[in-house]
């Protein structure tokens, strides 16, 4: 089996996912008995299992020490934030960039609700993990 196959999996699955959706308070007044609640973001299943897929990877790739996918980012002349992280050119990357790329973004998102359903609504996931079974395919041939 290749190395990303349980990422790239996801492919023809995006397709058809709509990711999320925003979830604003519109019913409350704003006052002490009746506060407007922060807006925030609902995943579909399809994006859970996906993080969830993709926190396996780490602790099962331990060598690529994705969890500090910020050195990883930098170490490649990336910046951990929207624009650098979705214009980078992934013809150059290996797999430990893009799967850091993937770990930053999920974690994107504790930091700034929305940040994950940018990257998926953009194309950007798809993109990183089109890389990855590029790679993979590459090894194979």
């Amino acid at each position: 089996m290749n190395t990303y196959t349980k990422l790239t999996a996801y492919l023809p699955i995006l397709e058809a996912d709509n990711f999320g959706k925003w979830i604003v308070d519109s019913k409350s007044k704003g006052t002490i008995e009746s506060p407007i609640q922060m807006p925030y973001v609902t995943y579909s299943r399809m994006v859970r299992h996906f993080i969830d897929d993709v926190y396996t990877f780490a602790d099962e790739y331990q060598e690529y020490g994705l969890y500090s996918y910020n050195d990883i980012l930098f170490e490649n002349g990336i910046e951990w934030d929207n624009v650098s992280m979705s214009e980078v050119d992934t013809s150059t990357l290996d797999g430990k960039c893009i799967t850091a790329l993937l770990m930053g973004a999920i974690r994107a998102d504790r930091f700034s609700e929305g940040a994950l359903l940018y990257f998926f609504e953009t194309g950007t996931i798809t993109k990183w993990l089109n890389r990855l079974k590029e790679i993979d395919e590459k090894k194979e041939s």
